[in-house]
């Protein structure tokens, strides 16, 4: 269905001259990869609002990806024109809209198209920019080629006729160029060096040196002042992307960050001080379930429920009313995402309710994306005996019901057993005795690829978390993003998320991080921390966070082993809350999620533009007071 046009018109009390016109360029755009994604798909429906069809997002032309992110729409304009014009040229670029909330423009470029340019490219990337674009990492190759695809797109935006008559009259094109991170920004540095007419904003979400030295080291930010970036960037063999990245933040006539935690990188690894902070939000609207929210977590735990019965009960059964959902999810980075302190809280935390006698499990799942061979066979058997269980178990309820009904009429009183046919009592008796296992629990719901080595299966067995029936705590790993195909779930990943009880995101290394930012727009309490960009904002903009649920444990500065006391005592604290208490944490937790909606955060993104449109002469008509005060 074609988008309605009226989705496209801007609000004029925002908009910014009616001839300036912005691309948002990312590898992510209709491409979900990271959390660039979800930053730019959220955050488009307030872009629009602000600049109707003068917003265009430009990504890459992915086939698989674009089935279902983008429909093919032409506007019949100068952009349309150009797209023909760049074809003849042998540039493909396929003109159509997202299909996320606002509809944006999208222009999506074949990388493939840049092959026979392919050495072009890189001896236009070492002579202007002296940087050797070849690396053992594949992805490299998508950066040159896409890059180079931007860079001739662009470049035809700005030597369009509508753009060189504006010129002729002695006003520069208004063009305005938004990149993020060094994977979709190599055409900036490029179009710098041209001296195209082009303003430029660029925003990286990470450094690349800061995640490779946090995947394997601590302290971080410590360690800062005294870091060499390009001694570091080879001894990872990523010399080329800290190039690229380090290019973009200096080319960029406004370069922005996400965090003052990644600004400090930054300034340090990068040699540029970013000049503004964008934090990231959520387009709360698309999460908002009203008063059902409630509602929405019953039923979705419910379903959870039944993932946990096939997982755990042939083995042994525990209370479901007395049980807690709690899950950490994200890249498999088990020290920059805290897999690793949260597989210590729960040893520490499953000693602590064995002698406090709380009376509560906690099961505790780790979602993330790993190679895999196939789902567990005995998990999959039992969810498929279970599954067959509850259908036998449901028929003979619909069948004694019924006999029972008419007995009762009748006047007589039956006994129940006597009202079940031999058959199917028969049936029930073997299904049920067939959902049996001596076998203790799996850890792990899929059989890894490389399961002896795999860090968070060698960790979990070293400290003890065997999911053995004396133990309170029990762990899942679930090496694999959920979704509603899988015959373990049948339900989505927000799905999920509504039905547990608490999100636990310790990050060592997070600029920003969506994972808390998700749960609080679906309600749910979240831990965080001092080391992710999400943990930073909310404890310096709201210093009763503790208070509404959304927890920021302390890590800078700190050992392992004490922050993984103050987790374990902070998951404590959450387990001994009863019933009413977790709804009234989680009504708190809703009522603030609008905090961190767009509509309030896109006003960095607002200034951002303005700052650099007045690099081109161009004043943005809403001012830094107003913006403040947004």
């Amino acid at each position: 269905m074609t988008p309605s046009p009226t989705s496209s018109v801007p609000d004029q009390k925002l908009r910014p001259r009616p001839d300036a016109t912005l691309f948002e360029i990312s590898w992510e755009v209709c491409n979900q990869v990271g959390g660039i994604y979800q930053v730019i798909r959220s955050k488009a429906e307030a872009m629009v609002r602000r600049w109707g069809d003068a917003y265009v997002v430009i990504g890459p032309w992915i086939p698989a990806m674009a089935e279902v992110e983008f429909e093919a729409f032409e506007g019949g304009d100068w952009v349309t024109q150009l797209v023909t014009d760049l074809g003849v040229q042998g540039l493909g670029v396929r003109e159509g809209r997202w299909l996320v909330s606002g509809h944006p423009r999208a222009l999506l470029v074949d990388p493939n198209d840049a092959n026979s340019w392919r050495e072009q490219i890189r001896e236009r990337v070492q002579g202007q920019l002296g940087i050797d674009p070849v690396s053992h990492d594949p992805l490299m190759d998508d950066v040159v080629r896409f890059g180079e695809c931007v860079r001739r797109l662009l470049h035809a935006v700005v030597e369009h006729p509508r753009s060189t008559a504006a010129h002729r009259r002695g006003r520069p094109p208004y063009v305005l160029a938004h990149f993020h991170e060094w994977v979709g920004g190599l055409a900036l540095p490029l179009l710098r060096a041209e001296r195209a007419r082009v303003a430029t904003v660029f925003t990286t979400h990470a450094t690349s040196v800061g995640r490779y030295v946090t995947s394997s080291e601590a302290d971080l930010y410590e360690r800062l002042p005294s870091l060499d970036s390009d001694g570091e960037a080879k001894r990872f063999g990523i010399q080329a992307q800290h190039d690229i990245e380090r290019a973009c933040a200096h080319a960029a006539d406004v370069f922005t960050t996400l965090s003052p935690l990644t600004a400090e990188e930054c300034s340090r690894l990068l040699g540029r001080e970013p000049d503004l902070l964008t934090p990231n939000g959520l387009n709360i609207n698309r999460f908002d379930l009203g008063h059902d929210f409630q509602t929405h977590h019953a039923q979705y735990k419910e379903q959870i429920h039944r993932f946990v019965m096939g997982h755990f009960f042939p083995s042994y059964s525990f209370d479901l009313d007395r049980t807690l959902y709690a899950f950490t999810a994200g890249r498999f980075e088990p020290r920059n995402k805290g897999f690793d302190l949260c597989l210590e809280t729960l040893a520490r935390l499953n000693t602590e309710l064995k002698q406090r006698s709380l009376d509560i499990t906690l099961v505790f799942f780790i979602v993330t994306s790993r190679g895999t061979r196939s789902l567990d066979p005995h998990s999959l058997r039992a969810h498929g005996i279970l599954d067959e269980l509850r259908d036998v178990s449901h028929r003979i309820g619909r069948d004694v019901g019924e006999r029972l009904f008419r007995s009762s009429a009748a006047g007589k009183i039956p006994e129940l057993d006597n009202l079940v046919e031999e058959y199917w009592r028969l049936r029930h008796r073997r299904v049920a005795h067939g959902l049996r296992t001596t076998r203790l629990p799996a850890v792990s719901t899929h059989v890894i690829e490389d399961a002896e080595s795999d860090p968070i299966l060698s960790h979990a067995r070293a400290l003890g978390l065997t999911n053995a029936e004396s133990d309170p705590v029990k762990l899942v790993y679930h090496p694999e993003f959920i979704n509603p195909v899988s015959p373990l779930w049948a339900m989505d990943y927000e799905q999920f998320v509504r039905g547990c009880h608490l999100g636990i995101f310790p990050s060592s290394y997070e600029p920003w991080g969506y994972t808390p930012l998700e749960c609080v727009a679906m309600g749910v309490p979240a831990i965080t921390s001092d080391l992710a960009g999400f943990g930073r904002y909310a404890a310096t903009v709201f210093p009763d966070h503790d208070r509404w649920g959304v927890i920021v444990l302390e890590r800078r500065g700190r050992s392992f082993h004490e922050s993984a006391k103050s987790l374990t005592d902070r998951v404590l604290e959450f387990c001994s809350l009863d019933r009413r208490g977790r709804i009234a944490l989680r009504n708190e937790v809703e009522a603030h999620s609008r905090a961190f909606d767009w509509t309030r955060l896109c006003s960095a993104y607002h200034e951002a533009h303005d700052l650099a449109l007045r690099n081109l002469g161009c004043e943005g008509t809403v001012q830094s007071d107003v913006l403040e005060s947004a």
